[in-house]
């Protein structure tokens, strides 16, 4: 008779297998699971890329509904003279900046990703409490997370550096159809930028810009102080996106001229 291993473990069944209902379609992995977007979605938490320092980048901000215009004199007045004692810190520098009416554009330099976003987090500090502070009132200003995007090339640079200064007649163009005339934005930076190709009227700011502290640093990336100068310097009565409006306003017109007139066909 063979006896077995005395240290032997009784073999188990397998284990059986259970019927479970099936799910009935709530929570879990699925095809549009999650919340809606509403009509005015907010900026996705997504990692920021990768941002390398030979790179700067345009930053836009966007401001909370029921917060007064950050064209108001008094605020546009308060923000550059908080600009101008946080414009620089270790490793992030803000080199120039247009406010608008609920949003501000913003360009900077950084030493990386997290110095970018602790810069931007002093910035929007200094945003918030300057409006505040003015309009006497709390709470949020910012609506949510900041939008950036990289300038790697002198010409991006350049179409960037034109929109943020010239932004003000951007918005104005859509609302007025006389001429715009050579002012400067009261409202940004644009005072002290000297890459004008002509030299225009600073707008009614009663304090030059040699009297008063300028609200942003000096550049150092190549981008910012030679690159962008190899495709000419900006002209300060251009307004940007109006070819873009022209051609699409031609184009509009070329098309409702042949719904009105179709070619005949061939006999």
């Amino acid at each position: 008779m063979r006896l077995g291993r005395p240290n032997q473990m009784p073999r188990r069944d397998p284990q059986l297998t259970l019927s479970l209902p099936t799910p009935c379609g709530w929570g879990g992995c699925r095809p549009g699971a999650g919340r809606k977007p509403g009509t005015n979605p907010s900026m996705r938490h997504r990692s920021r890329e990768h941002l390398p320092r030979t790179a700067p980048a345009h930053v836009t901000l966007r401001v909370a509904e029921g917060v007064p215009s950050l064209r108001t004199v008094r605020i546009s007045r308060e923000i550059e003279r908080t600009f101008s004692k946080g414009r620089s810190r270790p490793g992030f520098r803000l080199v120039h900046y247009s406010l608008q009416g609920n949003h501000a554009h913003l360009i900077v330099e950084a030493q990386d990703r997290q110095a970018l976003g602790r810069g931007m987090m002093a910035i929007g500090s200094r945003v918030a409490r300057a409006v505040n502070r003015v309009a006497d009132r709390s709470g949020p200003v910012l609506a949510d997370r900041y939008h950036v995007r990289l300038l790697r090339t002198p010409k991006e640079v350049r179409f960037a550096l034109r929109y943020v200064l010239l932004n003000a007649r951007h918005h104005a163009a859509r609302t007025q159809t006389g001429g715009l005339g050579v002012v400067l934005d009261p409202a940004s930076s644009a005072r002290w930028f000297d890459g004008w190709r002509i030299q225009s009227s600073r707008g009614n700011e009663p304090s030059s810009p040699d009297s008063v502290r300028s609200p942003v640093a000096r550049a150092r990336t190549w981008l910012l102080t030679v690159g962008w100068r190899r495709h000419g310097l900006l002209d300060p009565t251009d307004v940007p996106g109006r070819s873009i409006r022209a051609a699409r306003h031609t184009h509009d017109e070329s098309r409702s001229r042949r719904t009105r007139n179709p070619p005949r066909g061939r006999r």
